[in-house]
């Protein structure tokens, strides 16, 4: 049986004090000394019911206001509970308060990935730009240093080929600021195949040992999720190499389950209360993980490495 609310206990007390105190009042005409203690007793009983009457239907109150000063927007998921045989106000209360926290939270995923989708759209831009105008510029000097080369004198064509060097690696450093701009391999071949690119880029550029490893069919996951993934794996490894001082690297995406990224080095580590987090980007990867509604840990300790663990689908 539902229970009743609280105006209508209140009431109900109050009722019967008036009833009580109208038939006091005719029994005061016959004693006075005698219906004036009753008419007492009547008002003490009756405070101290209310008093008790509230003070228990707003324990469960108090509760689902420490639960409403606990939720941390950081850490969706997060539900009230109504106690048992709460009352129907903190019942509708509750209910409301969960309504309002899910509708938060689908806003936030559908915000974050419009904002994920313009940033991409930016970096796409952007990496066009790069390769189409200043790469065309700079392949038109390097055709114009190598004309000038042949009409100019003995001594200064080794000072023209070392400007036609820097020039052939300033195009080659664009190039791959272009391919980080905006993942060619995601949008052509997919997230597998562009992560196991990326690792395999990494390893080679940096000179570290690195592996990836697949495990599971390939997850069924939106453009947004992809992108997440795809760069939080590439803020991980450019931490690596960075900060870490690793000399392994192991990437490794699940799709058992939830779908899961994780990249653990042998590096340094750091203490991840410590200000290092922010160094690393922690907060920016975490922030980027909770617009697609996934997670993201870290686990780090002093001289034993970390692991960056992104979790999609679990909040």
């Amino acid at each position: 049986m539902r229970t009743r609310s609280l105006l209508n206990q209140v009431l109900a007390v109050n009722a019967a004090l008036v009833a009580v105190t109208a038939l006091i009042t005719t029994l005061l005409n016959a004693n006075d000394i005698r219906g004036a203690l009753l008419v007492g007793v009547a008002v003490v009983s009756a405070v101290l019911v209310n008093t008790l009457l509230l003070k228990r239907r707003l324990v469960p109150l108090e509760s689902l206001l420490a639960t409403m000063e606990r939720v941390d927007p950081s850490a969706p998921g997060q539900r009230a509970h109504a106690p048992h045989n709460a009352p129907s106000e903190v019942e509708r209360l509750t209910a409301g308060f969960n309504k309002m926290l899910a509708r938060i939270e689908e806003e936030r995923i559908e915000g974050g990935r419009a904002v994920i989708r313009a940033q991409e759209e930016e970096r796409a831009r952007i990496a066009q730009d790069l390769h189409d105008e200043v790469n065309q510029a700079l392949t038109a000097i390097l055709l114009r240093l190598q004309a000038a080369a042949l009409d100019v004198p003995p001594g200064l064509r080794s000072e023209l080929k070392e400007i036609q060097t820097l020039a052939t690696q300033a195009m080659e450093e664009l190039l791959t600021l272009a391919r980080t701009l905006r993942p060619t391999a995601l949008d052509d071949h997919g997230l597998v195949p562009a992560l196991a690119s990326q690792v395999a880029n990494f390893g080679e550029r940096t000179g570290i040992r690195t592996t990836f490893h697949r495990h599971g069919d390939t997850p069924e996951l939106s453009d947004e999720e992809q992108l997440v993934l795809y760069r939080v794996a590439q803020e991980s490894l450019s931490n690596v190499v960075q900060h870490s001082g690793a000399s392994a690297v192991r990437v490794e995406l699940s799709s058992v389950g939830r779908t899961t990224l994780r990249v653990r080095d042998d590096g340094c580590g750091f203490a991840p209360k410590s200000k290092s987090g922010g160094r690393l980007g922690v907060s920016g990867m975490r922030e980027r993980a909770l617009l697609v509604g996934g997670r993201l840990n870290v686990f780090s300790a002093p001289g034993e490495g970390t692991t960056i663990e992104l979790t999609m689908g679990a909040s």
